[in-house]
């Protein structure tokens, strides 16, 4: 395993059955201690995606690279990565404790060993004895989490862990993501709950229809978009008429009553100029917090990308 090849690269991967095109070229770079969200709407591929990261399916084209190897050709690739693809099995009828037991064996080495600390990371400790069938949704999932550390994994994968989750279960397996990419673990999640993203996830991935259209930094994304703004003047319709001229500006609407539009600091000048020489006086002129949602759905909805936002990239791998 090579120590200076990313922990998951990805490139040209496509997975087709019969004409259904589920992933259609996707290309991305999970960095050593990344916390990097995989998002995309309903039906985008995300789940095939990390099926095909996890060697359990074939891509139909391209290569996935974990540390330099591939699943598929070595077991040695998966060594120090674990997590869960959709919703975590377990026997219902057996304890918490009793399956880690099953899962350790099963997995061999020095996995039992981890079993008890496992089971604290993600407090479990005091529901240990009782029988899974008896856990709620949340509990499901942090369980999951415990079988998957008793790899020692430094790379973990995850496929919507927060979905189902009340506020609180929400609450609670964003604090345990947090603990473990705070001690080092390199994070990759699928998810469409894009606040939970936001506060967790330094890097992400857009795809949309099986394609990436945006990875990188959340912070890059931000920054292309533009701020947005919200403008009232003395004469809004005529304000309006102007912002539609102005050069500069975008995504220009009414939201809330009033006017919207993304720009650069240079260009809201060169606005703030032209409203007063056509007699829109400015009554207030704030920027306003783009959120991923905003830019997510902006990448995700439509025939295009809305203007305003920052265009599609693909990093290359470093």
């Amino acid at each position: 395993m090579a120590d200076t090849a990313p922990p998951v690269e990805v490139r040209g991967l496509v997975k087709r059955y019969g004409e259904l095109e589920a992933v259609a070229g996707v290309d991305l770079t999970v960095h050593a201690g990344d916390v990097y969200g995989y998002l995309g709407p309903n039906g985008a591929g995300k789940t095939t995606c990390l099926r095909m990261m996890l060697g359990l399916i074939r891509p139909t084209e391209g290569t996935v690279r974990l540390w330099g190897a591939d699943p598929l050709q070595t077991v040695q690739a998966l060594d120090g990565v674990a997590g869960f693809v959709e919703a975590p099995t377990f026997y219902p009828y057996l304890s918490g404790r009793r399956n880690l037991e099953l899962l350790a064996a099963f997995d061999g080495g020095d996995a039992g060993d981890r079993i008890d600390m496992a089971l604290e990371t993600v407090e479990l400790t005091d529901r240990a004895r009782d029988k899974i069938g008896g856990y709620s949704h949340g509990m499901r999932q942090r369980i999951g989490i415990a079988a998957a550390l008793l790899r020692d994994p430094k790379l973990l994968l995850l496929d919507e862990p927060a979905t189902g989750l009340d506020p609180a279960g929400m609450r609670d397996m964003r604090l345990l993501i947090r603990r473990l990419a705070d001690q080092g673990m390199t994070v990759l999640l699928s998810s469409h709950l894009l606040a939970e993203v936001e506060e967790l996830c330094n890097r992400v991935a857009i795809v949309r229809k099986g394609k990436i259209v945006y990875e990188g930094a959340i912070a890059d994304l931000k920054r292309g978009a533009g701020a947005v703004y919200r403008l009232s003047t003395t004469n809004d319709e005529r304000a309006l008429a102007v912002c539609r001229a102005q050069p500069g500006l975008g995504d220009i609407g009414v939201v809330h009553g009033k006017i919207s539009f993304t720009a650069d600091e240079p260009a809201v000048a060169d606005l703030s100029q032209a409203l007063i020489e056509a007699g829109a006086l400015i009554t207030s002129l704030a920027p306003q917090s783009v959120t991923l949602e905003d830019l997510f759905f902006s990448l995700t909805e439509g025939d295009d990308a809305v203007s305003g936002v920052a265009p599609a990239t693909v990093e290359a791998a470093r």
